[in-house]
């Protein structure tokens, strides 16, 4: 194993995209009316009560269709931009396209007639339309998972912790300790040589290393992905006719380094000799370009479109809509996401459909085959089953920091339904969405109130606080049985606190450096590191969305480094006092330890709700929801 070991002397000798057009806009004429970012058309009898204008791009709208509890932006992008240009600083949202000035239309703009905002939001729009997919994301200018966890003493969830990564399920028994071979950097030696190396801290993929015989000297740790094509197990140099030289700064402290290796190194772990072998193997994707496939339609939640995959990187999928001539029409989504179908599937299930207006296959395009996706659990719908009109509580997809008041419109095929949020749904039905029965997305009727979570009431609704047993009677609905509902709770291994990568699924392009704050059982709460808590996300334990510390180096996708001091300086007091005021809400609420509901809410069965342990771990097959013994 020693062979590669050189005792020679080292040789002490040295060896773009175009700007928007800054024209002026026509005046637009003024029964123009008022249209929400997903083309839905609103209307007030006067015309201007509700009414709100964006304080990022001044377009002006109807106030309950705006983002955020405060009312004051229209989109997400349109917050975070402003949080970012507030205060004069220098840098826009993260999908400004670096060292690009901002342009006027994308400043705060000044007071002006209202439709002169809405002719510049509508340019301004069109503008992003033919420009943003092909912006590229802001490069990580300087940003390092290694100094932003040792600097600030931050663990980092386990790569196995995430079983659609790569290695996530061969990781084995890599941990602190495990010595690896490495090149080693601290000689002036002409050709490249190695040494060994122990693990002193793991974070996700990445390691931080210290060459043996630094003993308690870290003046040479560093950081690396494990996975890299560098990281050998030891017996490698061996093996390869790899010369092994001692670093320049302690080659002085032993004269014999062969018998210094083989006793440090008796008993000591090392790397699977297959270990990258593995790594290649756990990187290889089966989903390829040109395959078709059945996506949402971003824009109408409620169907969905062919599209083809036009590339593949880390098994996140760029797909374009098949009807998009330009190839900017996109949408990115994991390859095991819930949100992809084999060609067919709305059909066979009954889901709203666009035909495409191309009549038959692009040369060169095929459809996926069917057992490339994810497959979902097979329900028993003959007996008792969700039926229209239920009431249960969702995550909304466009707003996925909220768990809303929803109800079940549609009953589909193989165990779908199709759910609309209370309150804020289009007449057509246009924006309702839908989830599988055993999605961990939806939750029984009080599920919110039994972990302190707090629900979102239907837009409107006056008489609050919000009252399950009150909403029930008024609108004359039950609540869907809560034996229907996925009650499994996998051991998933996150902690509150731990660091990850994960994709911001309002902008699904993006993967972010983020932290999980909160964890209810197998739902995690997501929290973008520099962005105010209105920008958290729930998401499931499981969640293909998900993904370790140092995926982004390993696989080649850009990483968004958290958002710089200038955009944390310039959150309001405001923000701070309400996010103060929550966790106290949150520490000072009395313990409950079971919520029953009426015998007529629940069709004549009686449950109760263990409460689930917020802020920790919940881990384990223990279900959440039990029936009550009689």
């Amino acid at each position: 194993m020693f062979d590669g070991y050189d005792s020679c002397s080292e040789d002490t000798s040295s060896s773009s995209s175009s700007d928007e057009s800054e024209e002026e806009v026509a005046p637009l004429p003024s029964s123009l009316p008022i249209i929400k970012n997903n083309g839905q058309v609103y209307t007030y009898p006067d015309g201007k009560s509700g009414m709100a204008t964006c304080e990022m791009c001044g377009m002006v709208g109807v106030r309950d269709a705006f983002y955020s509890k405060t009312k004051r932006f229209c989109s997400v992008s349109c917050s975070r931009s402003y949080s970012s240009n507030s205060k004069k600083a220098s840098i826009l949202a993260r999908l400004q396209v670096a060292g690009k000035p901002p342009t006027k239309k994308s400043k705060v703009l000044q007071k002006q007639p209202l439709v002169a905002k809405l002719a510049a939001y509508a340019q301004y729009q069109a503008t992003l339309q033919n420009q943003a997919k092909t912006k590229a994301a802001v490069p990580v200018e300087g940003f390092s998972w290694g100094n932003y966890i040792n600097s600030n003493s931050f663990t980092a969830a386990p790569v196995t912790c995430f079983k659609h990564a790569p290695m996530g399920t061969c990781w084995g028994d890599i941990a602190e300790g495990v010595r690896v071979e490495v090149p080693n950097t601290d000689c002036n030696l002409p050709t490249k040589v190695f040494w060994i190396a122990g693990i002193v801290k793991l974070a996700g993929y990445n390691a931080l290393l210290r060459y043996e015989g630094f003993e308690n000297d870290s003046s040479l740790d560093f950081w690396c992905n494990i996975c890299g094509s560098d990281i050998h197990p030891v017996g490698w140099c061996a093996t390869s006719g790899k010369p092994l030289v001692p670093p320049r700064t302690i080659q002085h402290k032993y004269t014999n380094w062969k018998a210094f290796l083989v006793k440090r190194l008796t008993g000591a772990k090392t790397l699977p000799p297959d270990f990258s072998q593995k790594v290649s193997e756990s990187m290889q994707y089966p989903f390829k370009t040109c395959m078709r496939v059945e996506v949402v339609d971003k824009t109408h939640l409620c169907r969905t479109r062919v599209a083809v995959v036009e590339s593949v990187i880390g098994g996140r999928l760029r797909l374009v809509y098949e009807e998009s001539e330009d190839k900017t029409d996109d949408f990115w989504c994991h390859m095991y996401s819930p949100l992809i179908h084999h060609i067919g599937w709305s059909r066979s299930i009954g889901h709203r459909f666009k035909r495409s207006d191309i009549t038959k296959k692009q040369d060169g395009h095929f459809d996926a085959p069917p057992h490339l996706f994810m497959k979902v659990k097979e329900v028993d719908a003959a007996g008792e089953w969700f039926k229209e009109g239920m009431k249960l509580e969702a995550i909304d997809p466009l707003n996925l920091s909220a768990i809303c008041v929803a109800t079940i419109r549609k009953v589909l095929a193989d165990g779908y339904l199709m759910i609309g949020i209370d309150g804020s749904e289009a007449a057509d039905g246009s924006d309702w969405f839908c989830y599988h029965a055993t999605s961990p997305s939806i939750f029984p009727v009080g599920f919110c109130e039994i972990n302190m979570i707090e629900l979102t009431p239907p837009r409107g609704y006056a008489k609050l606080p919000f009252k399950w047993f009150d909403y029930l009677r008024e609108t004359d609905s039950i609540a869907a049985p809560v034996k229907l509902f996925n009650k499994e709770v996998p051991n998933h291994g996150f902690h509150v606190g731990m660091k990850l990568e994960a994709v911001d699924l309002m902008e699904p392009r993006l993967v972010c450096v983020a932290t999980v704050t909160r964890i209810i059982h197998r739902l995690l709460r997501i929290h973008f590191d520099g962005w105010e808590d209105e920008y958290d996300q729930w998401v499931d334990c499981e969640s293909p969305d998900l993904y370790p510390v140092g995926w982004c180096q390993l696989t080649g996708y850009q990483l968004q480094p958290p958002a710089p001091q200038s955009s944390r300086d310039s959150q309001s007091s405001s923000s701070k006092q309400k996010k103060k005021a929550k966790s106290q809400q949150y520490k000072g609420h009395k313990k409950m330890t079971s919520l029953q509901l009426k015998e007529e809410l629940l069709d004549g069965e009686e449950y109760s709700f263990l409460q689930g342990t917020s802020d920790h771990e919940s881990n384990g097959s223990a279900s959440y929801y039990i029936k009550q013994e009689p």
